[in-house]
């Protein structure tokens, strides 16, 4: 199905910086830069994809291209890296990041709470602030969607989508049960392993490594990240999770029920990070909303084999808002 996604989407992947951090962006579109676009050139929402952890964004570009072909590049489809989970080469030119430079630092911008300060700090830098939003979260990314939400109710968001939402009771999960002890417990081990692991091994054999990887696991080339192996990124994203054990517990219900007519979630039916139990509790506390459940038996990581199907149910629900812009 994969195949199917036209070549000819422009796309560029650059550096900016938010909240004092180096982030990667992937942008499907012929938009980069929304500031100096003026008048009818300026596209009137952003579609803004925020991944999972780790945030490996090459995994997301699958999906964000087949997205922006079936709404006919109408609108920017945009991939925000999490902070610290990108690798960036020391020659990389950093775009866009003169209005950054006077912001406030972020506190623990590579934990749970500082990551969702960091999206809000990337929309205040790179996008004007009357552009509409959509605002599309996987896994981790609805926990962070919500809680920008919460901190910014002034953001102009039309509709926030909610792909797999592990967004309460982490630990309890099949899942959490099982990576809780490692992330928690043995956490600095880990990071510590990571450096020890991949920090001598030299890029090249880094590359040859992630591109092994992809043709054993049958993955495009278009996938491939240096992040994958980079200790920095690897150690940030256990940091990451061991948060998200941590703090996400209970289901943040007040904010749910104050945005619920411009949410759409999406609970897999084999998916052991948010089982059907939590669909059927989110549906029973908010008959009226918009809450679905996968019929294709589409697994958590979605990205890796099943974008394009991902992409056109994405499109169809966002059909009625976009053809309104």
């Amino acid at each position: 199905m994969d195949s199917e996604i036209k070549e000819e989407v422009p796309v560029q992947e650059k550096v900016v910086l938010s909240g004092g951090v180096e982030t990667l962006l992937l942008q499907c579109g012929p938009w980069t830069d929304l500031f100096s676009d003026q008048g009818a050139s300026r596209p009137k929402v952003l579609i803004l994809i925020i991944p999972g952890n780790p945030s490996f964004i090459s995994f997301y570009l699958t999906f964000a291209k087949a997205l922006f072909s079936l709404i006919n590049g109408r609108f920017p489809v945009w991939t925000v890296s999490h902070a610290g989970h990108s690798y960036i080469p020391k020659d990389k030119k950093i775009l866009g990041a003169s209005d950054d430079s006077s912001a406030q630092k972020i506190k623990d911008i590579y934990g749970l709470c500082g990551q969702t300060e960091h999206k809000l700090a990337f929309l205040r830098t790179h996008v004007p602030k009357e552009m509409k939003l959509v605002l599309i979260g996987h896994s981790v990314g609805c926990y962070i969607s919500l809680q920008m939400l919460r901190r910014a109710p002034e953001l102009p968001v039309i509709r926030s989508l909610m792909l797999f939402p592990t967004i309460e009771r982490m630990a309890e999960t099949p899942k959490g049960k099982f990576v809780t002890p490692l992330l928690c417990w043995l956490q600095y081990v880990l990071r510590v392993l990571c450096y020890i692991l991949f920090k001598p091994i030299p890029e090249f054999i880094k590359s040859f490594l992630v591109r092994f990887m992809l043709k054993v696991n049958n993955l495009p080339k278009e996938c491939f990240s240096l992040s994958l192996l980079e200790p920095f990124c690897l150690a940030n994203a256990v940091y990451l999770g061991a948060q998200e054990m941590e703090q996400i517990v209970k289901r943040d219900d007040e904010i749910i029920k104050k945005h619920l007519s411009k949410l759409t979630f999406y609970y897999g039916t084999i998916d052991h990070w948010c089982p059907i139990e939590f669909y059927n509790d989110l549906k029973k506390d908010f008959p009226e909303g918009d809450i679905r459940l996968c019929e294709k038996k589409m697994r958590h990581d979605f990205i890796l084999r099943w974008s394009q199907e991902m992409a056109e149910l994405v499109a169809d629900w966002l059909k009625a808002d976009l053809s309104k812009i």
